[in-house]
C-alpha cells in the first residue's frame, strides 16, 4: 500500500484576521485596480454571485460550479434578494474560508467583502464562514455543497477521464440538503452510516453503508448520474456494504487518514451567552465583557460595537454612531476573540444598527 499524506492544515489558533494596516493590506491595495472590475453588476438584481480569491485578485466563479468549493481556497458569496411586497434590494455577503486556505487568501476575502459592502452602500449583512462550520443561511443557498481537496487550479480543468484524479467523496444529507466532502481514500474513514462515492474517472463506485438512509442513497445516485452526464464516457456501479462486490471499492482506498488538525474542536465550556463591548472612547481600543446570560436591545449603545457570542454563532452589532476605527476593527476583534475560545470556527455575522436581522434579534433576546 502506498501511503500518501496531505499537507498540514493551517493552524487556526495561530491566525490573525486583523490585517488592516498591515503589509498584507498594502499588497492588496497595490494589486487592486482603482475600480474593481469583479464588482461590475454585483448586486444589481436578485440572485447568487460567487467569486474566488486568486493571488489577491477577485475572480468570477463559474455559475455551473456554484455549490462546489476547494478547501485550499477562499470565496466571496453575495446573495441579493427582495422582501415580499418590496422593490428594495437586500444583501447577505459571506466570505468562506477553506481549511487549507492561506492567510493571504482569507485575509483578502475579508478585505474585499468589506469593499463590496461599501460599494453597496453598507446595506449587506456580512458573514464569516469556515469550512465544516457553515451557517444555516449559507447552506440554504445550495441543494448540494461539495468540498474538494486542493485548489481550483487542480480541480475543474477539462481533462480526459483517463487522466482524472481519483477522489473519494463522503456523501451525507437528507431531502432538504446534501453535503459532499472529499476525504482521503482511506478505508478507516469509511463509516457504515453514510454513502461514499469513489470517482476514478472512467469508473464511479457508489458504496452504500448498511446504516445509510434511503434519501442519501437516492441523492447519491443522482449525483453520480450528474457526473456521468457532464463527463460523458464513464460507467458506474452501486455496491452495498457486506456484499462480495466491495473488494473492487476497498482495493482503491490506498491513502492514509488525514489529520483533523484544529478544525474539529469539541467544546466542554458552559454554553453561556456573552456580550462584549468594543470602544475607543478613552483614546485606546478596549474590548471588555459587558453582560452574560439574559439581555435585551437596551444593553446596546449606538456609540459602540457589541459582539454577541451564543457559543453557536457570533454576531457583531455596529452602532450608527461608532467611530471609523471601531467599525474597521469589529470583525477582526470578533475573529481573534473566537480564536481564544473552544468554539473558534463558528459563523460570524456582522449587523449594522437598524438592519433587519431576525437571527440577531432572536439570539440577543433568547
Amino acid at each position: 500500500m502506498s501511503g500518501l499524506t496531505k499537507p498540514k492544515q493551517y493552524n487556526w489558533k495561530d491566525t490573525n484576521l486583523a490585517l488592516f494596516g498591515s503589509d498584507t493590506e498594502k499588497d492588496i491595495k497595490k494589486a487592486s485596480a482603482e475600480m474593481e472590475p469583479a464588482w461590475k453588476n454585483a448586486g444589481t438584481k436578485p440572485g447568487l454571485q460567487i467569486w474566488r480569491i486568486v493571488k489577491f485578485k477577485v475572480t468570477h466563479w463559474p455559475v455551473p460550479d456554484y455549490g462546489k468549493f476547494f478547501d485550499g481556497d477562499s470565496y466571496i458569496i453575495l446573495n441579493t434578494y427582495k422582501e415580499e411586497d418590496s422593490d428594495q434590494l437586500l444583501y447577505d455577503v459571506h466570505f468562506w474560508i477553506g481549511k487549507n486556505s492561506s492567510q493571504d487568501e482569507y485575509g483578502t476575502a475579508a478585505y474585499k467583502t468589506v469593499e463590496l459592502d461599501i460599494l453597496l452602500d453598507d446595506r449587506p449583512i456580512q458573514h464569516r464562514e469556515v469550512q465544516g462550520h457553515e451557517s444555516k443561511l449559507f447552506k440554504s443557498y445550495f441543494n448540494t455543497v461539495t468540498i474538494l481537496r486542493g485548489g481550483a487550479e487542480s480541480g475543474f480543468k477539462k481533462v480526459e477521464a483517463t487522466k482524472y484524479e481519483s477522489r473519494l467523496l463522503h456523501f451525507h444529507g437528507d431531502r432538504k440538503h446534501v453535503e459532499v466532502t472529499e476525504i482521503a481514500r482511506c478505508l478507516d474513514m469509511v463509516d457504515s452510516s453514510d454513502v461514499y462515492i469513489l470517482d476514478l474517472g472512467l469508473k464511479i463506485y457508489q458504496w452504500n453503508g448498511r446504516n445509510s438512509n434511503k434519501d442519501e442513497r437516492f441523492r447519491a445516485a443522482g449525483y453520480v448520474n450528474e457526473i456521468k452526464h457532464q463527463r460523458g464516457k464513464c460507467t458506474s456501479e452501486t455496491i452495498d456494504e457486506g456484499t462480495k462486490s466491495c473488494g473492487a471499492f476497498y482495493n482503491r482506498l490506498d491513502e492514509v487518514a488525514e489529520s483533523n488538525g484544529n478544525n474539529n474542536v469539541h467544546s466542554t465550556e458552559p454554553l453561556t451567552k456573552k456580550l462584549f463591548r468594543l470602544s475607543d472612547e478613552t483614546g485606546q481600543m478596549t474590548f471588555k465583557l459587558e453582560k452574560e446570560g439574559k439581555m435585551t436591545h437596551n444593553d446596546l449603545d449606538t456609540n459602540d460595537v457589541f459582539i454577541l457570542d451564543t457559543c453557536n454563532d457570533v454576531f457583531v452589532w455596529i452602532g450608527n454612531d461608532t467611530t471609523n476605527n471601531e467599525k474597521k476593527n469589529a470583525m477582526a476583534y470578533a475573529h481573534n476573540y473566537l480564536m481564544r475560545t473552544q468554539h473558534p470556527l463558528i459563523p460570524i455575522t456582522c449587523v449594522g444598527e437598524g438592519k433587519l436581522s431576525q437571527e440577531f434579534n432572536v439570539a440577543l433576546t433568547a
